[in-house]
């Protein structure tokens, strides 16, 4: 496992995205997955084992995610979106939506100088209803300070869920169709798309989910159609490049068909 150097009491000096001294494994061109969706589940249960709370839980996991954000990169990785925090995520005990708020946004505060340093461009996909001002406020300086970056982008998913996306884009185009702007032949799979929160944003190639729970909890549901799955056991706080470049490798190993037959088979690309 590579050491964790990132903290949340951490200065957020610079360092480089080797500073493990750690390399991803050789891969063929092409096996690489362009876009990886995490779903950084284990927090609470960490915390749980160490008799601590699970907002300690969910800052330990600060650590883990500039890590991975790290890792991504040094494979070559273009698209990394993590969901941060989810629609459902309001039923949760006052005090821990009350942290989860400010902690997204002073995470990004922290570390968006750090993730500018490294190339970053940031991406909010999420909706505004509910979201405090300062979070939105936050997230929209990252996404400008960082628009001009191309190294990776960073897609938080801060008040985000994936049939929310989806009926939020029909509605939109239920109205212009309403409205007699669009005609209801037009209506496709790919104006649905066009309709997302992010909608440049590629399919998702590889989702995966830290904990050992195999399910997606409403992530990514329509970028997510034909993506690999790969499920490890490891809670998010003791997560790390290393996991994800194991997640990559599992990906490559695989047949990736689209629907088609065992015996016409597509290989990665």
């Amino acid at each position: 496992m590579s050491p964790k150097p990132f903290t949340h009491r951490d200065a957020v000096p610079y360092r480089p995205l080797d500073w493990t001294g750690l390399y991803p494994p050789e891969l063929p061109k092409g096996a690489v997955p362009a876009h990886v969706a995490i779903v950084m589940d284990g927090n609470g249960r960490w915390a749980n084992r160490r008799g601590l709370t699970r907002i300690e839980g969910h800052k330990a996991g600060e650590a883990a995610l500039l890590d991975v954000v790290a890792g991504a990169i040094q494979a070559g990785v273009k698209h990394l979106s993590v969901y941060a925090f989810s629609t459902e995520n309001w039923k949760r005990s006052p005090e821990e939506v009350r942290f989860l708020m400010g902690y997204n946004r002073d995470v990004l505060h922290r570390r968006r100088d750090q993730l500018n340093e490294w190339g970053v461009r940031i991406r909010w996909a999420g909706r505004r209803p509910r979201l405090w001002t300062s979070v939105i406020n936050e997230l929209q300086y990252a996404e400008q300070l960082t628009a001009g970056n191309d190294t990776l982008t960073l897609t938080m998913c801060v008040n985000y869920g994936g049939r929310t996306e989806i009926a939020d884009a029909v509605r939109s185009i239920a109205d212009d169709v309403a409205s007699g702007r669009l005609r209801p032949s037009a209506v496709s799979e790919k104006l649905i798309a066009k309709r997302l929160y992010v909608p440049d944003l590629p399919d998702v190639d590889l989702f995966v989910r830290s904990s050992g729970e195999q399910r997606t909890s409403n992530f990514m549901l329509w970028q997510s159609a034909y993506a690999e799955m790969v499920f490890l056991d490891t809670l998010w706080p003791d997560f790390s490049r290393v996991d994800l470049w194991q997640a990559i490798e599992l990906y490559a190993g695989r047949n990736r068909r689209f629907g088609g037959a065992v015996d016409t088979p597509t290989t990665v690309s």
